[in-house]
């Protein structure tokens, strides 16, 4: 049998040549160990020296001083170089250099940032689980299962009991691991056959837990428990009360109405496939098929695709050529479905095509109550409901309009739903110019969850399972052409899967 050939040995110089090379064309270089954050170098941070017969490679911030022997150059890439090092007892491993400015370099940098802080949440665990068996711990991508990489997550064991945890790192999206951790608590629900399953632990950055808590308040607390957790800088970890979370600091602005003379722009308004929405503030948007060309506001117009200038008489011709050429390239007809006036903003579009047809969405719904992105104000954030309406009861609806899949779809529409019953239990819309002349009823809203029947994402029924039965919510599915024709394929309650 042949044998392979080993590679030959490298000298000391020809590692330190490979090194140095790669640090002269790295634009941003940097030094990762697998389990160490990442280490920035700059010409004042970093040292290489020759040692005897050895190289040696040292490397300082603040807080940190490295030092380690290279013994091998094991692969270079333009992004990259692979070294293998000795450390602390003579311990063999690989060192990282990487380019942060392309994007393999970049890919390390971030990979190294999450294994160290899979790590850290390592340590979180086992002091809020001492007794319990750390099963699995994971900042891997499982796209199989919908998991993400930016949220390690764990499953710990206690005989026959289990729970998942997952955590979200201090600059990630907090609200986004609850998502995640839904899917993550299912998985291993179903993959765990002998082990009961009790429920979802998740971790926050301190400061970062109240939308975490304001969803869970939400969660059926019969279909799994339920407990969220705050650390800080320094890892010392809290348990968050949920109820503590369920005040909102929450406003809304005033409903605007339409002029109703709009003198010289009457020939704007009257335009084929111009839309008049009103917004909050007296402002009117003034759009085709959901892209908006002009803005009414305290008495002049404005109007352009993204910069807005100042519009006089003069403007007409232009303006009128605008709207026209908006029609044409976003009429559902057109052969020029590649067009990125015809592919831009399909949320827009869809929402436009549901005002316009609100009662082929639901024949409950009025057509003459129909707010679209409401701005809501919670503390220093800014959510927007994609429509808000109400049907002949006097009961509303929070509809989110999504045009392509998305997973956190669920939650997100359950922002908006609990802004809205906060809103209407204090009686905030009548006095703020909304739904004039109607009495609305205090019952929780509905919650509409609206897009094409094929881009609703395979996790949407998982994450509606641990949802309150407070929250009706109802998955109203439409057919792949509706910039064509609007057209419901299905419709279903709560988790209920199609048929």
């Amino acid at each position: 049998m042949p044998t392979v050939p080993e590679a030959p040995a490298q000298t000391a110089g020809e590692i330190r040549t490979a090194v140095e090379e790669f640090l002269a064309s790295a634009k941003q270089p940097a030094l990762y160990e697998p389990g160490e954050d990442l280490l920035p170098l700059t010409d004042g941070n970093f040292l290489l020296e020759m040692r005897g017969s050895r190289l040696t490679l040292q490397a300082w911030d603040r807080t940190r001083n490295l030092t380690r022997r290279v013994q091998s150059v094991r692969k270079r890439e333009r992004a990259r170089i692979e070294l293998s090092v000795e450390r602390f007892g003579r311990r063999e491993g690989p060192l990282y250099l990487v380019d942060l400015l392309r994007r393999a370099g970049a890919d390390a940098g971030l990979r190294s940032a999450r294994l160290v802080f899979r790590e850290r949440f390592r340590l979180l665990l086992r002091r809020q689980f001492p007794a319990w068996t750390l099963a699995e711990l994971s900042a891997e991508a499982d796209l199989a299962h919908s998991l993400s990489p930016s949220y390690p997550r764990a499953f710990l064991r206690h005989g026959t009991h289990g729970w998942a945890a997952i955590a979200s790192p201090p600059g990630a999206d907090a609200a986004g691991a609850l998502s995640f951790g839904l899917i993550w608590l299912s998985y291993l629900r179903q993959r765990e056959k002998r082990v009961a399953v009790e429920g979802l632990a998740v971790y926050a950055p301190e400061g970062r837990e109240g939308s975490v808590a304001l969803r869970m308040l939400y969660l059926d607390p019969s279909a799994a428990q339920f407990n969220l957790f705050a650390y800080s800088e320094n890892d010392y970890v809290a348990r968050v009360d949920l109820k503590d979370h369920g005040n909102l600091s929450t406003r809304l602005e005033l409903s605007g109405d339409e002029p109703r003379d709009w003198g010289a722009w009457e020939r704007i308004v009257g335009l084929p496939g111009v839309e008049r929405v009103p917004r909050p503030g007296g402002r009117v948007s003034l759009r085709v098929r959901g892209i908006e060309f002009a803005e009414w506001r305290n008495g002049e117009l404005r109007f352009g695709i993204g910069d807005r200038r100042p519009a006089d008489v003069g403007h007409l011709p232009e303006i009128e050529r605008l709207a026209a050429e908006l029609e044409r390239l976003r009429s559902p007809r057109t052969t020029d479905r590649n067009h990125p006036a015809y592919r831009q903003a399909p949320e827009a579009w869809l929402e436009s095509r549901v005002r316009a047809e609100i009662e082929t969405v639901d024949a409950s719904l009025l057509p003459g109550y129909i707010y679209g992105q409401t701005p809501v104000f919670t503390g220093g954030e800014r959510g927007v409901i994609d429509l808000l309406a109400a049907d002949r009861s006097g009961r509303l609806a929070a509809l989110e309009l999504k045009a392509s899949a998305d997973l956190h779809l669920p939650l997100q529409a359950l922002d908006y739903w609990i802004h809205v019953k906060w809103l209407l239990e204090r009686g905030a819309f009548t006095p703020a110019g909304y739904f004039p002349g109607m009495e609305l009823r205090r019952e929780p809203p509905r919650l509409l969850l609206v897009s094409p029947s094929l881009e609703f994402h395979p996790t949407t029924e998982v994450i509606l399972n641990y949802f309150s039965p407070l929250v009706d919510v109802e998955r109203i599915g439409l057919a792949v052409e509706w910039r064509q024709e609007l057209r419901v394929v299905f419709r279903l309650a709560g988790a209920r899967r199609p048929d």
